[in-house]
């Protein structure tokens, strides 16, 4: 009898030549590209230094695409993008020291928002290595030590030999639910020496499976179909495991409506008669979500920016289903289930029965009107037209990436994304800087639609550099700059909490005529002409800038003890 243990896959012919009798020239940072290569990868972001020279070395001798950034920041929001456009745990090349610290504020992103990054950096020398104080150039006593707070994994190499595996083990982590960035590290010697080890042909990492147990999804199926007024929470955990299908299906079985959070937009369509979209910040949409005898949190765990800032308080009973174990119970009890979205929705439509009830959608349309009546009492047509025009101006299927910026804050509550999600911001983290070096890694990953990206003239600033590799890769991104004069949501808070605002006024350069400099066109626009200035742009081929100079304002907070302004 043979069991499965015991089967041995048998190498090829050509499989055996090549191991028998490896190219030479080659080194370590050979090994790590050829794995790449055969855990399927094609393209690698990065930015070279001098301890990781046997990397970009060994990227002449493959068949792996590499998009160089200018800062190792921006290289990982690109990296970041890709792995959410294409589900691929994207490669980001670092070297030692400031180089891969420079990252790490990406990293906190990707980890925030759960988008698969397989961050390899070199390392010093190996003699070095074991918190010594050797003096070498970038050295830290303990470099990985940095990141073992912020990504999923850490991967330490220190022969050759352990490059495929450690490699191997790094994308399985980085892909198995919830994904995240991984760190690898490999010391300069290792990287540069000429190796013996054989080419790395084939490589198995295939991601672990994160099933329900389905004694939870029973009792869940159960109370979900006894329900009187159940109700859906939609978070970024159903974007990720393409579980969007399932979702609507569950929904339109039990009648019962869906909001999605900001990072799970898409995940329902917007226009669905059982769709309460995205207005998670208003206090209409919380006291629906309390009043839901069951509340079904999927993909979700209830965060600051989903919970209304924490003053969401459920009256019902909660069923959370989410990937990431120390996300679950995490804000509310609930019936935890610890699983991959997409399998647990799956579960629960086998085990749920049909729900009739007529009035579902009259309480949604109901309650979409009360937040429009809210949102129109404002006064604050400039702000719902500038992100109108933006949303008549994308193409259907193209997607977008926003920085902290106040037209993306209105985007999250008020953006129309397609599914699957077309809309991207860095509302994980919250960090500056995402837009316009995101926009870029989506566009590697599929060059084939234009791109959008969003920012502020603050954040803009933090990624200006990338113009240059936008020109130098002609990426079809269009860069929509709102410029207010500095940080404009944050000149709101401080208005708002102290009466003035102080370090929020920048000096700003001319954007039209920064961007004219680097060979990028620049467009400056006025809300009138947005839709179509930005239409243009984003028809025409390579990259450009549109430059709007506009001072938005944010919709009134309905969290704060004052209620609503």
């Amino acid at each position: 009898m043979t069991h499965d243990h015991d089967l041995v896959l048998r190498p090829t012919e050509a499989q055996t030549a090549a191991a028998l009798n490896p190219p030479a020239g080659r080194n370590g940072g050979d090994l790590v590209v050829e794995t790449l290569a055969g855990l399927g990868a094609t393209t690698v972001f990065g930015l070279p230094g001098q301890h990781a020279l046997g990397m970009f070395d060994a990227l002449r001798r493959s068949a792996l695409r590499y998009v160089g950034l200018r800062v190792e920041n921006n290289a990982g929001f690109a990296a970041d993008a890709y792995g959410r456009i294409t589900g691929e745990a994207a490669p980001l090349l670092l070297s030692t020291g400031p180089g891969a610290l420079t990252s790490l504020a990406a990293l906190h992103e990707a980890a925030s928002a759960s988008a698969p990054v397989l961050a390899i950096s070199s390392q010093i020398p190996t003699a070095g290595l074991g918190g010594g104080r050797h003096g070498y150039l970038h050295e830290l006593p303990d470099q990985s030590a940095s990141f073992r707070g912020v990504v999923k994994s850490v991967h330490t190499v220190r022969t050759q030999s352990q490059i495929p595996s450690a490699i191997a083990a790094a994308w399985q982590s980085a892909l198995t639910a919830p994904h995240g960035p991984v760190w690898v590290e490999i010391p300069q010697d290792v990287l540069l020496a000429e190796t013996s080890v054989p080419v790395v042909t084939a490589v198995d990492a295939a991601p672990d499976e994160l099933p329900p147990r389905p004694e939870l999804t029973a009792v869940a199926a159960d109370l979900l179909s006894r329900a009187a007024r159940p109700a859906i929470i939609a978070g970024g955990g159903v974007v990720r495991s393409d579980a969007a299908g399932k979702l609507r299906q569950l929904a339109e079985t039990l009648n019962a409506p869906v909001v999605t959070t900001y990072g799970g937009k898409g995940a329902f369509p917007w226009q669905h008669p059982l769709s309460l979209q995205s207005w998670l910040e208003d206090r209409h949409t919380t006291d629906f979500l309390e009043d839901a005898d069951v509340l079904l949190v999927v993909g979700s765990g209830l965060g600051e920016l989903s919970s209304n800032y924490h003053t969401f308080k459920p009256r019902g009973r909660v069923i959370q289903i989410e990937a990431d174990l120390g996300k679950l119970e995490s804000n509310h009890p609930a019936l935890g289930i610890h699983a991959d979205a997409r399998l647990a929705l799956q579960a629960l439509l086998e085990t749920v029965t049909r729900r009739a009830d007529d009035q579902a959608a009259d309480r949604v349309r109901d309650l979409l009107a009360r937040v429009s009546d809210r949102i129109a009492g404002q006064e604050l047509t400039l702000e719902q037209d500038v992100l109108a025009s933006v949303r008549q101006a994308l193409p259907a299927g193209s997607p977008s990436f926003w920085d902290m910026t106040i037209l993306a804050y209105w985007a999250w509550a008020a953006f129309d994304a397609e599914a699957p999600n077309l809309m991207h911001s860095a509302q994980g983290a919250g960090g500056l800087g995402y837009g316009f070096p995101a926009a870029l890694g989506a566009a590697a990953a599929d060059p084939s639609r234009p791109v959008l990206a969003v920012s502020g003239d603050g954040g803009a600033l933090y990624s200006i550099a990338e113009l240059a590799t936008a020109r130098q890769y002609d990426l079809p991104v269009t860069w929509l700059v709102v410029d207010d004069g500095g940080y404009g949501i944050l000149r709101e808070y401080m208005t708002d909490a102290f009466g003035e605002a102080t370090a929020t006024e920048l000096t700003r350069p001319d954007y039209v005529a920064l961007a004219e400099s680097f060979g990028v066109p620049g467009t400056r626009t006025t809300p009138e002409n947005l839709a179509a200035d930005l239409a243009k742009a984003l028809a025409a081929p390579g990259p450009s800038v549109v430059v709007l100079p506009a001072l938005l304002r944010m919709f009134a907070p309905t969290h704060l003890d004052s209620g609503e302004r």
